[in-house]
């Protein structure tokens, strides 16, 4: 058996009078029952951010919430040689 996770946020904004609206699509299949798209999703990204700390990449201290450039660009950056990535989409409505 494997799972699946997809996960998609959908902005609608205007620019310059033009409706247009962003998709950001994520879709990742596990490989089989040990190595399930959920651990890959949740356990990877962990992994990166405390590897990151421990070599002194990420500085902060304390409780951190993963929503700043230090947290975020390099763990993405590593995910996607892991083949996790999200599909950007621009579209005009």
């Amino acid at each position: 058996d494997k799972d699946m996770l997809i996960m998609q946020h959908i902005l609608d904004y205007q620019l310059k009078g033009t409706n247009r609206q962003h998709r950001s699509t994520l879709i990742v299949i596990g490989k089989d029952q040990h190595q399930t798209a959920m651990a890959m999703t949740v356990g990877t990204p962990l992994a990166i951010a405390a590897r990151l700390v421990l070599n002194g990449t990420i500085r902060a201290t304390g409780v951190q919430v993963p929503t700043t450039p230090e947290f975020y660009l390099p763990i993405l950056a590593e995910l996607e040689q892991y083949g996790i990535t999200f599909l950007e989409e621009d579209v005009e409505m």
